[in-house]
């Protein structure tokens, strides 16, 4: 696979003032589709996770343009407000119709990329995306159930698809499942045993974090093929 497949470092333009972030655009030679890769609060879209997952995407037929938000990009801990992280997100989706202009094209995210993505989504910043992937969804602080988080995602009108652990101390599924139900026919929800947060499992499991890659990325590409 590595050598079919096209990597390039680009640079993202968001406005004038905020200015440009790095970016990393991954695609097989025959995409089916390519889905723009928003990083978490903590950790930027070099990540482990992110570029394990890349190449999991492009062995199953997607494309993939990750991006930093600006405050990842410049050093800084505190994540953007929403309104930067809506321009940043609008900005890759708007590159990745140009990088692939006849494929459609989903937005998805790693849990605060996540929920950044549909909140842009859920205010009409994305209407060209043709769905939104979730990467452990943050519906609230560990410790602290609710699913206040999720009052936007009613707004949004394109298909969902929530990858979660079953150990997720940011998503009880005993309240993510209402939601999803609430959501309807346009959220769909894959369980992995066991994972937390960060799609880690025990090795009781029989799993490795790479098998557990694998097995989200196998979901997105049916997901999306039955869109």
């Amino acid at each position: 696979m590595a050598s079919k497949l096209i990597k390039k470092s680009l640079r993202l333009k968001l406005t004038k003032n905020i200015g440009e972030v790095s970016a990393l655009f991954y695609s097989p030679q025959k995409a089916e589709g390519i889905m723009t890769f928003a990083h978490g609060a903590g950790a930027g879209m070099n990540n482990k996770f992110m570029e394990e997952a890349s190449l999991k995407m492009a062995g199953e037929g997607i494309a993939t343009l990750r991006f930093n938000f600006p405050y990842m990009e410049k050093g800084k801990k505190i994540p953007d407000s929403k309104s930067v992280c809506s321009i940043a997100i609008k900005a890759a989706v708007e590159k990745a119709a140009i990088l692939c202009p006849k494929l459609p094209v989903f937005s998805s995210g790693k849990s605060f990329g996540g929920r950044m993505t549909s909140t842009a989504a859920s205010d009409g910043l994305l209407e060209e995306i043709n769905g939104i992937i979730f990467f452990g969804f943050p519906l609230h602080a560990p410790g602290k159930p609710s699913n206040d988080r999720a009052e936007h995602l009613y707004k949004v009108t394109k298909p969902m698809l929530f990858l979660q652990g079953s150990r997720d101390a940011l998503a009880s599924l005993d309240l993510l499942k209402p939601v999803c139900k609430k959501l309807g026919r346009k959220a769909k929800l894959f369980v992995i045993k066991d994972a937390d947060h960060s799609f880690h499992v025990p090795k009781s499991s029989g799993l490795k974090d790479a098998d557990v890659i694998d097995l989200l990325c196998k979901e997105i590409k049916n997901w999306i093929s039955a869109l």
